[in-house]
């Protein structure tokens, strides 16, 4: 079997609109859509049609954002578990966040993850929303053809490549009782900003994730006010590395310390990787 039939990707996800198509195109490239799971949170969400991959609905419960996520973490982390009695690694990320590798590490993602060691490992996390003068995302191009910016975030530094069951934390921001290890040739590409901060859906709003929205939108305004003087990412990406790496909360010492939002251009070696 190839490394690509040995990699699984997995997520659930309640009204993922367009990231759904995204989620499944990436992952389908890389490993197969047969290796993708995606479970959809509800009997009212549709299926997606035509992508060979594996959709299943659960029902829905109605809870707050902190019980939600943590609901749709041991949900993920259970299906993780029965999979790898198929498959030597799951990666397990939201809907909206994509997993690549850098190319100068040369080979591809699958065969990459293939050499992972450790029970789990973490990539660099970067938000990508518009930059100045970017419109409205066009869903039948490639996305790095259309956003040019992102922004480094230590809130998406997440282990999202697990060899072995693990228990993820509340939206698989951690893997409990494991420590954490940034890989330096992994990246996840967070896309929620990509068509910029919009307005919390009513569902979420009721659930408390409006204060959440309005963080999260913080890193959009940073991006607008730092594209002009960006930084290549490789410049950044190092640092980055090591400062999440050390500066670790003492309440939290298996997920990465908060880090300044640092404002990057994108390589160009990325842009066809999404």
């Amino acid at each position: 079997m190839s490394a690509r039939g040995r990699v699984c990707a997995l997520s659930m996800a309640r009204n993922p609109g367009d990231f759904a198509r995204l989620w499944l195109g990436h992952y389908g490239r890389a490993f197969g859509a047969e290796n993708c799971f995606l479970i959809l949170d509800g009997a009212d969400q549709a299926l997606p049609e035509g992508t060979g991959a594996n959709i299943l609905r659960l029902p829905h419960r109605a809870l707050s954002r902190e019980a939600g996520d943590r609901r749709r973490a041991g949900i993920v982390s259970d299906m993780a578990a029965a999979l790898f009695a198929a498959y030597d690694v799951v990666v397990a990320t939201d809907i909206d966040e994509m997993l690549i590798l850098d190319p100068a590490a040369g080979g591809d993602l699958a065969a990459h993850l293939m050499g992972v060691r450790q029970a789990g490992v973490s990539a660099l996390g970067i938000d990508i929303a518009p930059g100045p003068g970017e419109g409205a995302l066009d869903p039948a191009a490639p996305v790095l053809h259309q956003r040019r910016f992102g922004v480094v975030n230590a809130r998406y530094t997440k282990p999202v490549v697990a060899t072995r069951p693990v228990r993820w934390g509340a939206g698989l921001h951690r893997m409990k009782g494991r420590n954490f290890r940034i890989d330096p040739a992994l990246y996840l590409l967070h896309l929620g900003l990509v068509d910029g901060a919009g307005p919390v859906a009513p569902e979420l709003a009721a659930q408390g994730w409006g204060p959440h929205a309005a963080r999260r939108a913080g890193a959009a305004e940073a991006l607008l006010a730092g594209a002009a003087t960006a930084p290549e990412g490789a410049a950044v990406f190092e640092l980055a590395r090591r400062r999440q790496s050390l500066w670790r909360p003492i309440y939290a010492w298996n997920k990465p310390g908060r880090d300044r939002l640092r404002v990057i251009r994108l390589p160009e070696a990325w842009r066809d990787l999404l």
